[in-house]
């Protein structure tokens, strides 16, 4: 097995513990599977050795190489993931006596009737019930509940801390309830398997000392994610006897709102393990030098990171790297790819949300390319929004529809009216049958809120315009739909959590958008409701965060603009914090690739993504060409950042290029993503307000939210990178009107 100096010095780790701060593609397993063969040979018995994984595919490739590279016959320790090591854990302390026995509840549509009782108990009598009940909101609430049990902290004290919507105030309650429920059905969920035992351990200590003093050491993969309750468990275990080995990468801490936090590798662990030694796996055996510069540019602007740059190890692919704009380009790629005598199950197109993945999946169908979602039930003609608007389209299409009772329920339930479905089934039979709203006193609408009778009216009265409608353009009809569905409206107050709600109306938009590439209703309406499935050797298409730990030769990165990549909106501003957490997510998809990497954002209304600029990408491509052909090209190289590059060709053994500091010209990347700074009292131009004046800067000061009071359109409120604004020269003192609006 060869090793690097770098990975030879993790191996050959002494007593203590360690930090390994491994980038991607750095060759962890290799070097994690020389370690323990390295122990073994030294007389550590196998079992009192423990290595942790992040999850089972992790494991099960882990556990592979090891009986691949052990010599015959040898005893292998135990390599596990936290649930495996939990779900030991808990059987022990049941035969102990510690915890009651329970049966884990595997299922999801198990814990779903569990969560759904649970919800109806607590909110009994409550008009609440119904949105309560609403798919999105019970996976918002076990993702809570599972929350709860990874921070280990009260459920009153977590639901204060997150920034959950309206209509999640009963979770607390609710967690409460679903514990009684467990309880006393005699069950456990996922969660439990490392929460009861912990909980357990904590109250007693004898117990602690009947678990400790079995492990001499202890190696945990991806420790950059794990989580409140796991570090816990995971320092009880080692005691003060085992030497712990944490070994990750702080800036793919991508888990945040699993429970993860980017300083666990750092501060986290010095105070819970003590000193340790740190280790750098520096060189990454998965790209060129274009691709390992980009990634480091891509994350420079993080504060919370580790100082570590990424190396291209030499031998690696030679990484081409574009940025392109629109499907064309998208389909362009591929056709070379696949003319080149590649596959399509060679590449993967990755997402961050799998809202922004609707057009990928349209654009592919129409051009007849086979694809694969990681996920089948985000296809788009599956997901039940888009269910509904082909709906409504059909309908504007085919009158007859009006007398159906099954589409009626389809569109009636669809964004939700917060009204109990079997009252909609009833009404959806109705109407089909009389072609006629039912009067105010009738029985059918009984108990309804004045809000709900006036919502469900004018859905009856879109359903019956739409036959009168169907000879507009797919989009413009589309976006008629949705205004007079109030359809933002309805999905933000139907999400249980902000992004979901967000999502929600980005997929309103693309939908509107994609409408928008052709005149016919009919040939739109084919496109959304074709049959479709997963073809086995088509493209993949997943999300950053379920391409985590892969990696492939083509990657292409789509809907990089800004607003979806980072994400945020006007409601939802972003902080330095999150910022940073999106910046990792961006690092973790570029760092995919290995031999051609694509970034691909909208175009038209839709800005590209700052993150663009950040990757420095052409400077990038010029050093690896420099890299490549030493004797090419000019004596001075001009690039954005020349420390930052001086440190990798110092790091990478070759200093024999000048480098001199460049600024962005007009048409170069970093220009059309800077953000000029605000305050108040500047004076700018608005291309639809005209001018005014900055009243108000808030949020992270490199993404604005600002006020402006301008002359005609009065005060509004601004996303700074988004809008087309232009700063006018000179600054103007607030009027006395707007000194009053600001006291």
């Amino acid at each position: 097995m060869r090793l690097t100096e770098e990975q030879r010095a993790v191996v050959e780790h002494g007593a203590g513990h360690a930090r390994v701060a491994a980038v991607a593609g750095a060759g962890k397993t290799t070097t994690l599977v020389a370690r323990v063969l390295h122990l073994l040979e030294r007389g550590v018995p196998a079992s009192r050795i423990l290595v942790l994984m992040f999850n089972r595919s992790a494991r099960e490739d882990f556990q592979r190489r090891l009986v691949e590279m052990a010599p015959a016959g040898q005893r292998l320790p135990d390599v596990r993931t936290f649930h495996s090591l939990g779900h030991r854990l808990t059987a022990s302390l049941t035969r102990w006596g510690a915890l009651a026995p329970r049966r884990l509840v595997a299922a999801d549509w198990q814990v779903e009737r569990l969560l759904r009782q649970a919800t109806l108990e607590v909110l009994e009598d409550d008009e609440r019930r119904e949105l309560a009940l609403e798919a999105d909101t019970l996976e918002a609430l076990a993702h809570f509940c599972g929350l709860v049990k990874a921070e280990m902290v009260p459920a009153a004290t977590l639901l204060e801390r997150l920034d959950h919507d309206e209509g999640c105030e009963h979770f607390a309650a609710a967690f409460e309830r679903l514990e009684a429920l467990l309880a006393e059905h005699s069950l456990m969920t996922y969660s439990d398997l490392l929460y009861r035992p912990l909980r357990a351990l904590e109250a007693d200590p004898g117990l602690v000392r009947r678990v400790q003093g079995f492990l001499d050491q202890a190696i945990i993969d991806e420790y950059q994610d794990i989580n409140q309750a796991q570090l816990r468990l995971l320092a009880l275990l080692a005691g003060r006897h085992a030497d712990v080995m944490a070994v990750g990468d702080a800036n793919q801490c991508i888990y945040e709102w699993r429970g993860a936090h980017p300083d666990t590798m750092r501060e986290h662990f010095t105070a819970t393990f003590g000193a340790a030694i740190d280790y750098p796996l520096s060189t990454t055996f998965r790209h060129g030098h274009a691709l390992a510069l980009l990634a480091n540019h891509a994350i420079a602007a993080n504060r919370r990171r580790p100082d570590q740059l990424c190396l291209a190890a030499p031998g690696n692919p030679n990484t081409a790297l574009a940025i392109e704009q629109g499907s064309a380009a998208l389909l362009t790629t591929l056709d070379r790819w696949c003319r080149a005598a590649r596959t399509l199950d060679e590449a993967c197109l990755l997402v961050r949300s799998w809202a922004l993945s609707v057009p990928v999946q349209l654009q592919l169908l129409q051009a007849g390319i086979p694809f694969r979602l990681s996920r089948e039930d985000r296809f788009v003609f599956r997901l039940p929004l888009v269910q509904a608007l082909a709906g409504y389209l059909r309908l504007a299409r085919t009158p007859t529809l009006l007398h159906d009772p099954a589409h009626l329920l389809r569109l009636l339930e669809q964004p939700t009216p917060f009204v109990a479905r079997e009252r909609l089934a009833a009404l959806a039979q109705r109407l089909a049958q009389t072609q006629h709203y039912p009067e105010r006193d009738d029985p059918l609408l009984a108990g309804l809120k004045p809000v709900q009778r006036r919502n469900l009216k004018r859905r009856w009265a879109l359903l019956c315009e739409l036959p009168r409608l169907g000879a507009w353009p797919p989009a413009r009809l589309l976006a008629h739909i949705v205004e007079a569905l109030d359809a933002e409206k309805v999905l933000k107050r139907a999400a249980a959590r902000r992004e979901k709600g967000e999502e929600d109306v980005r997929l309103l938009d693309v939908l509107v958008e994609q409408a928008g590439e052709t005149q016919d209703i009919d040939t739109f309406l084919e496109l959304l409701e074709r049959p479709v499935e997963n073809h086995a050797d088509g493209l993949l298409i997943t999300t950053v965060h379920g391409a985590k730990g892969l990696e492939w030769p083509l990657v292409v990165v789509a809907g990089v603009n800004e607003e979806d990549f980072p994400h945020y909106s006007r409601d939802n501003p972003l902080s330095p914090e999150r910022l940073e957490e999106e910046r990792r997510l961006f690092y973790v998809a570029v760092t995919r690739a290995r031999e051609r990497l694509m970034l691909l954002h909208d175009g038209g209304d839709h800005r590209p993504s700052r993150f663009l600029s950040e990757t420095a990408w052409e400077d990038c491509q010029h050093v690896a060409a420099r890299l490549a052909e030493p004797a090419a090209g000019d004596a001075v190289l001009a690039v954005a950042s020349p420390g930052l590059v001086s440190r990798y060709l110092a790091a990478v053994g070759y200093a024999g290029i000048e480098l001199t500091q460049r600024g962005h010209a007009v048409g170069e990347p970093g220009a059309a993503y800077a953000i000029p700074p605000y305050h108040p009292g500047q004076r700018l131009r608005h291309a639809v307000f005209g001018e005014g004046v900055v009243v108000v800067v808030e949020g992270d000061p490199a993404d604005p939210v600002i006020e402006v009071n301008f002359k005609q359109a009065g005060r509004r409120r601004l996303l700074a990178c988004r809008a087309p604004i232009e700063l006018l020269a000179g600054m103007k003192e607030p009027t006395a009107s707007i000194q009053g609006e600001r006291a």
